[in-house]
């Protein structure tokens, strides 16, 4: 039976020895104090920014762009001149001693003759007055910076973006171009602690200038080379007036910058055909087979993308409807077989037998003999 005694001691003594020996274990480790996390006030955001918080050189910029430009780049600088008024508290303490007469009831003060006693109270009358002590700059946080539209950027650091007092600095807005032309507006909003305000921007964009003429020996070399490459419109310097630009372009402005300049230009090469009176009928697929594949053999080069063209599937559809709403479809004009012996009357062949028409084509009545 003493066996186990003398085991229970010995567990006994092993945990004291392992007190003695490290006599910190048992107590808390250190506390690992994290950094304070910044939280701005949002109570005034969404109100109007009211004046004397920040100072700009202007909140209304206007920039000319010429056609083909890529961006639009404004800067806007501004200073941080909001302050904080620092409100204080003054207490004024008096004191007040009040008297007040009792009457004596007891034997020995009855005896005694004193009828009356004047007993004094302290009362504390405490006035506080509210005062401004002074008038400070102070911070302004800077909650957010949205541009109106996916192709306006601002140049801004990470929001919340803490604006020390007296700061300047700037704020750089870029505006993608593309595909736009004549005047653009755009916006950038400015959230901060104190309230929202925006930037306004303007972009006057020049028309594009007319294509330069080009010369006859200048056109001899390009229809040279067209013969042995049809593709070779979309490279080297003929790209210049074939393929630049046409990004971000539909509609008119696609048919002007990829069609018109051969097609419409003023003189029209022999061997490039009037698209306003083709010989064969045209429809919204008619168009769009000839813009994406061309022909082989032609000068037409095909503008698809998939075949070594500029142009997206997108722009080949939507020009192909274009074309088909400014060039309305046709059907070619029948055959025209004279009439013998019948001055001023033709007689066309139709799919109901010969008619006789005019001299201007417009079918009569009756029918031919």
């Amino acid at each position: 039976m003493r066996a186990p005694f003398d085991l229970l001691k010995a567990v006994v003594f092993g945990l004291f020895c392992a007190a003695l020996i490290s006599p910190a274990a048992g107590e808390p480790g250190p506390v690992v104090a994290s950094a304070p996390v910044y939280k701005p006030d949002t109570t005034h955001a969404g109100e109007p920014l009211p004046p004397g918080v920040l100072a700009w050189d202007n909140t209304q910029k206007t920039v000319d762009a010429t056609n083909g430009q890529d961006f639009a780049r404004f800067v806007f600088a501004l200073t941080n001149i909001a302050t904080r008024v620092n409100i204080g508290f003054v207490t004024n303490v008096s004191l007040v001693t009040n008297y007040t007469i009792v009457t004596n009831t007891g034997f020995w003060s009855v005896f005694s003759g004193k009828k009356y006693s004047d007993i004094a109270r302290l009362s504390t009358n405490t006035t506080e007055a509210t005062v401004t002590n002074s008038i400070t700059p102070a911070p302004v946080t800077v909650l957010n910076v949205k541009p109106s539209c996916g192709c306006t950027t601002a140049e801004v650091p990470p929001s919340p973006w803490v604006l020390p007092p007296g700061t300047n600095t700037l704020i750089r807005v870029n505006v993608n171009l593309s595909g736009k032309s004549g005047m653009v507006f755009k916006t950038v909003g400015i959230t901060t602690d104190r309230g929202r305000m925006d930037l306004m921007l303007r972009i006057n964009i020049a028309p594009e200038p007319p294509p330069r003429p080009m010369t006859d020996a200048e056109r001899a070399q390009g229809v040279a080379a067209s013969k042995v490459d049809r593709q070779a419109v979309f490279r080297g310097d003929c790209a210049s007036c074939h393929a630049k630009n046409l990004q971000g372009k539909y509609g008119q402005q696609l048919f002007a910058a990829a069609c018109g300049i051969c097609h419409e230009s003023t003189p029209r090469a022999t061997m490039v055909p009037d698209l306003h009176n083709l010989k064969d009928p045209t429809s919204e697929e008619f168009w769009r087979t000839w813009i994406t594949s061309g022909k082989a053999g032609t000068l037409m080069p095909a503008f698809a993308r998939a075949q070594g063209g500029p142009l997206t599937d997108f722009q080949i559809s939507q020009l192909a409807t274009y074309l088909n709403l400014a060039i309305p479809p046709h059907k070619p004009v029948p055959a025209v077989i004279p009439a013998n012996g019948e001055p001023g009357i033709r007689v066309l062949s139709g799919t109901n037998g010969p008619m006789r028409a005019t001299t201007n084509g417009l079918p009569l009545l009756a029918p031919a003999k």
